[in-house]
């Protein structure tokens, strides 16, 4: 008899720790549940933004302010690296997995545009053969393809006046619902992506603001359907420019 699915199996397949039996049967279960394999997607993003973030610094040696002095004794400093141990993971381990253990509506209030925004530009944006699904070829299919997912009309702003231009989108979820993604190139091939969101029916509108995510700059705010948000990293006055001339094509 098949064992029940469980949450263990879900992050273990996340992760790629599952065998070949169980692998097997964790992919029939997600078949017939699109919803949790939607989530397993973000668990997967989330992943790997971290490892974009942390891993260049795993190898790095302890600050010179965190060694005891050279007299201390043995016990004080097997102590204190253990205490630092143990305050870094809480801090990774806190950050990757706060998504996972708060209630549905404690994520709805903690899951902040800017942050999910950056997330997807970290995780699309070094992509070298796919780095959307419909190309800027197929302009008009992919904006009429992403209005009818998100269920309003959308369009994919002119950045060509500040050298950037359109790469094409991709569809993502998020906990709100379905997102759109549009992505930017400018001829240095660097990169921004706008990341349009379905927003609540009487969620309030918000003006135009500045987040740092994890070295991404992102500019974003939310009208009576949408929130959005310009993520790139070629710097805040850039950024600020690129953000307001988007802004201004949504009637900001």
């Amino acid at each position: 008899m098949t064992t029940p699915i469980a949450e263990d199996d879900l992050h273990a397949y996340a992760d790629g720790q599952l065998d070949a039996a169980r692998l097997t049967q964790v992919e029939s279960w997600l078949a017939a549940h699109p919803e949790r394999r939607a989530r397993l997607e973000e668990w997967r993003a989330q992943s790997a933004a971290l490892h974009r973030a942390y891993d260049r610094v795993l190898g790095e040696p302890l600050p010179a302010r965190l060694l005891p002095p050279a007299n201390a004794p043995r016990w004080f400093d097997l102590r204190r690296l253990a205490a630092v141990a143990w305050v870094t993971l809480g801090l990774v381990l806190g950050f990757a997995l706060r998504d996972q253990t708060l209630s549905r509506d404690d994520k709805a209030a903690v899951a902040s545009l800017p942050r999910q925004a950056a997330i997807a530009h970290a995780v699309f944006v070094p992509e070298v053969r796919h780095p959307v699904e419909v190309g800027a070829e197929q302009e008009a299919h992919l904006v009429a393809w992403l209005s009818k997912r998100l269920g309003a009309p959308l369009k994919a702003p002119q950045l060509d006046s500040a050298g950037y231009k359109l790469v094409g989108g991709r569809l993502l979820t998020s906990e709100s619902g379905e997102v759109a993604q549009f992505m930017y190139e400018n001829a240095e091939k660097k990169r921004l992506t706008l990341y349009v969101r379905r927003e609540a029916p009487k969620a309030a509108a918000t003006a135009f603001r500045y987040a740092s995510e994890n070295g991404v700059d992102v500019f974003y705010w939310t009208d009576s359907r949408f929130g959005y948000a310009l993520s790139g990293s070629t710097g805040r006055e850039d950024m600020l420019n690129l953000g307001s001339l988007v802004y201004k094509q949504f009637g900001g």
